[in-house]
């Protein structure tokens, strides 16, 4: 360990301040979060051959690899919620995609951080705002609008949801090559209240450029960045350039997802020179992530990739069972990394159990603000310089349609909505191939206790009960072998 991060271990207190009372400097923090990757689909990972991130990689090799890394929710709405504000979305109910936005009375993370000094952007896919799929949000505030099929929302009504709204000073907010922004990829600004950029650009290309441009704006002050990069999710896209790297027989589902994940892997690139070019590569926490499994469609069929939606993205959760949309491990487990030089080690296997949320706590504390006790994250760096020798979590907690879950060391206990129920003893070769509900009834029972509390204090109580969807039966069934209900008596 350095001398730098011996001493941080020793004096960064949950307020981010010495003990001496004295501010710690601020790092500047970026978080780079994917969407739809599965946690197979880094190179640092030596689970699949075929993938290529050696910038990404270079993260893992400077900084610390979480094997057991979580999201908070297997889709991307709560995900980015949960991410967002560091506390379980379930609290102010954001459970899935149809039960968004994000609540304006909400606290996030950039607006915590610029009450700390901090300027903040955001780049790429945002996803909190009000759509068509908010009924009850709709219902609430456009009840006229209710009956109708084809639901406009006026952009009044959005604003307030918006980044520019929800703590972020600086953004570049869009999906493809249309980017509602207030600086330009020259850094030159904008309106503060944001225009219609068009980029004419590769929509990776373009979120990373921005994201180098931010980086060079900002320079000269602590700053915050959110970089959501928008890959490998549907529809499927990619450059001649980014397709000519990888060559052979594979469904070619796969290879756009491979062309698409190593446009994301320069743009990480990108990023490391241009914070080495101004000399703050040592001043700077990354964190990256996805914001769940990869949407493997049960059978990952190699469907043409003009098809835009509805179908595998082409990347894996390898070796993990399951997929987006599911509490087992190939739904929720993701990449996890980070990297702070001359404070965090290098080369690092973090196998503990972390957390999206926690994210927001380490951030705060970073930037010298107190501990906030909403939050349902913790500060990391501690457990991850050895300063903690604990656990960064006793208990992790999920919800999800009909679906709920609780982790406490190596186990994990999945309840779902029609009863059925799942142990798993994670550190086993048969991880979630195998059900010990039979085997370790009283583990079964303290677990189950535990996540019923928990789900008891959401904003809408309870444990998931009824009927499952019919997709989580076609998945339950496939992954996991359960039984129609008539057979499990």
């Amino acid at each position: 360990m350095t001398v730098i991060a011996a001493i941080i271990s020793c004096l960064v207190g949950p307020s981010g301040t010495t003990a001496a009372g004295q501010a710690v400097v601020k790092p500047n923090i970026i978080v780079v979060f994917t969407d739809d990757q599965g946690w197979a689909d880094l190179s640092c990972q030596g689970s699949v051959v075929d993938i290529k991130t050696p910038h990404i990689d270079r993260l893992a090799r400077e900084g610390v690899r979480a094997t057991s890394g979580y999201i908070t929710a297997p889709q991307c709405v709560p995900s980015r919620a949960g991410l967002l504000t560091g506390r379980y979305q379930q609290r102010f109910g954001v459970d899935h995609n149809g039960q968004g936005p994000l609540p304006l009375e909400v606290q996030t993370l950039p607006g915590r951080m610029q009450r700390a000094g901090y300027v903040t952007g955001m780049i790429g896919k945002w996803h909190l705002e009000p759509n068509r799929s908010c009924s009850e949000w709709i219902a609430e505030n456009l009840p006229q609008a209710q009956r109708r099929k084809n639901i406009g929302i006026p952009r009044e009504k959005v604003a307030p949801y918006l980044p520019g709204a929800r703590g972020f000073s600086e953004f570049f907010h869009g999906h493809f090559s249309d980017y509602t922004a207030n600086f330009d990829l020259t850094s030159g600004s904008l309106r503060f209240e944001g225009e219609q950029v068009r980029t004419g650009l590769y929509r990776l290309d373009a979120q990373s450029q921005a994201a180098v441009a931010f980086i060079r704006r900002n320079k000269d002050r602590p700053f915050l960045l959110y970089l959501a990069y928008f890959a490998p999710h549907v529809p499927l896209e990619a450059t001649k350039e980014y397709l000519r790297r990888f060559t052979g027989e594979m469904p070619e589902r796969r290879r756009y997802a491979l062309a698409m994940m190593s446009a994301i892997d320069d743009g990480v690139g990108s990023i490391l020179d241009e914070l080495r070019a101004h000399g703050i590569d040592e001043k700077t926490l990354i964190f990256f992530m996805s914001d769940n499994g990869a949407p493997l469609k049960i059978h990952k069929q190699d469907l043409p990739v003009t098809m835009r939606g509805g179908a595998w993205d082409g990347s894996l959760n390898d070796p993990w069972i399951g997929e987006k949309g599911m509490l087992t491990e190939g739904g929720i487990r993701v990449p996890f990394l980070m990297r702070w030089k001359g404070v965090l080690p290098e080369g690092a296997v973090c196998e503990q159990a972390v957390i999206s949320l926690d994210v927001a706590a380490t951030a705060l504390a970073m930037a010298g603000l107190p501990a906030s006790p909403d939050l349902d994250g913790v500060n990391l760096i501690p457990y991850l310089t050895g300063a903690d020798k604990g656990s960064p979590h006793e208990l992790l907690y999920w919800r999800f349609w009909g679906q709920a879950a609780v982790r406490s060391g190596k186990w994990k206990y999945l309840h779902l909505a029609d009863g059925t129920r799942y142990l798993f003893d994670l550190a086993s070769p048969e991880h979630e191939k195998k059900n010990l509900i039979q085997c370790e009834p009283a583990v079964a029972e303290r677990l189950g206790k535990q996540l019923s509390r928990w789900a008891d204090g959401l904003k809408r109580p309870g444990l998931p009960s009824g009927k499952l969807k019919d997709q989580e039966i076609k998945w339950y069934e496939h992954y996991l072998g359960r039984k129609p209900r008539q057979q499990q008596k």
